[in-house]
């Protein structure tokens, strides 16, 4: 029997945090030599699923509470505040409210669609750095990958007070390659800068990134920064977020970036003019693991953030046999260190363990010009919105819009596979000033 757990609508806390202008951090992540590699993420997690059932939990009166009337794209039940599952009998027990804090979430089968279970999941939340899925897939598609530009002043003018950087210089030269893997590895603002200076400027790259949401039928996300920084009226949702995945991993070049777990990025110009080069790492934690968290088994990207008003936000795909899993994570109130990740890891094992043992609660959509009401991709390419989906859809098989997904997901997995003899170096935790990735 479909489960319901309701959560208080009482009002917002106006003390909530908003954006803040923190002194620009000094002294980056330490500089040391990493080879270009993909993650070697089977080590064992330790992160299994409690056996408990999600319950109600004590609403705390300084919680800010979702809206009581949420969008209902995907399923009728998505717009419903708290969480939503539907177990079948001898279902696995979903994780409890102790160990599931998140005050939004969703976890979805990445080739059918399908929404096994969310809580709050289009309850509008700023996003922080997870909004760069939405950047990649709009802009990822437009350069070749070793076009050179060489950076000017005005490419890195308008970031934010300690956004999180990769490093890039003035007046030299970087290919589309090198900032590619500071968007995705470094959660680099001065990357994203970079790039939407090459595509016409912020404001033209932001106009694009929501004509492109509105396109994926993202209709809780509304776009004022490329790179995810905060800002008044920014916000997306952790199922819209769960469609920029699913769109950008349709893309090879998307798919290499998201799962890359450290590489080398060009420094500065030596004697002799030869350029050094310096290691960075990917802050995905479930990707390149960190001294509290190893790297989560089939994991093959996406994107993590965190900001002062959004906390700690993450998605992340994963595969275990012919399985493949999406799970967004949006604002633990735990602040323990690497929580999101660590919520996130439990449902993705509680995900795998009853993906055959729920029944959806919702689908994830496909685009407006391919979604046929069964998140699978139109035959014609036409399809009837978003708004029309029905319990017969989400009953579906998932069609071939699941089959484009499944494959790009497999790709990067075996990527990941493929090196799994390499070490993965631990990045022990920043010193100084919070950063915005």
């Amino acid at each position: 029997m479909p489960t319901t757990f309701c959560a208080s609508t009482a009002s917002t806390d106006p003390t909530a945090p908003t954006a803040s202008a923190a002194p620009a951090a000094a002294g980056r992540a330490a500089r040391t030599g990493l080879p270009l590699r993909t993650a070697a993420a089977l080590a064992a997690s330790g992160l299994l699923a409690s056996p408990l059932l999600a319950g109600t939990a004590h609403a705390d009166p300084k919680t800010p509470a979702p809206p009581a009337k949420m969008s209902q794209i995907g399923g009728d039940r998505l717009g419903t505040p708290g969480v939503q599952v539907a177990p079948r009998p001898g279902s696995p027990k979903l994780p409890g409210p102790d160990e599931l804090t998140a005050r939004s979430w969703i976890i979805s089968d990445a080739a059918s669609g399908k929404v096994l279970a969310a809580k709050n999941p289009h309850w509008q939340l700023a996003p922080a750095s997870t909004l760069k899925m939405l950047f990649a897939d709009t802009v990822l598609p437009k350069f070749p990958k070793d076009q050179k530009h060489t950076v000017k002043p005005a490419d890195l003018a308008g970031m934010g007070a300690g956004s999180s950087l990769v490093g890039i210089k003035e007046n030299l030269s970087y290919t589309v390659h090198d900032l590619w893997l500071g968007v995705f590895l470094r959660s680099g603002n001065d990357a994203v800068h970079t790039l939407s200076a090459m595509n016409g400027g912020t404001e033209a790259t932001v106009r694009q990134m929501q004509k492109h949401a509105k396109e994926l039928n993202a209709n809780d996300t509304h776009v004022v920064t490329p790179d995810g920084y905060d800002a008044p009226g920014q916000v997306s949702s952790a199922y819209d977020l769960s469609l920029f995945a699913r769109s950008g991993l349709q893309n090879a070049d998307f798919r290499e970036y998201c799962s890359t777990a450290s590489a080398q990025f060009p420094g500065d110009k030596g004697k002799g003019g030869k350029r050094a080069t310096f290691g960075i790492q990917n802050t995905n934690r479930l990707l390149s693991g960190d001294y509290d968290i190893k790297p989560y088994p089939g994991i093959a990207g996406v994107k993590n953030g965190s900001t002062t008003n959004a906390g700690s936000t993450f998605t992340g795909v994963a595969h275990r046999g012919d399985r493949k899993l999406l799970v967004t994570v949006m604002n633990p109130e735990k602040k323990e260190h690497n929580e999101a990740y660590r919520e996130a890891a439990r449902l993705l094992d509680w995900g795998f363990a009853a993906a055959d043992k729920v029944d959806p609660v919702g689908r994830l959509v496909g685009p407006r010009s391919e979604d046929d009401g069964t998140g699978a991709v139109s035959a014609k390419g036409k399809g009837k919105g978003a708004d029309k989906s029905t319990q017969a859809a989400l009953n579906g098989t998932g069609g071939a819009g699941g089959a484009w997904t499944a494959v790009g997901i497999a790709s990067a997995v075996l990527a990941v596979l493929g090196v799994v003899a390499f070490a993965v170096r631990r990045r022990r935790p920043l010193r100084g000033g919070q950063s915005r990735k």
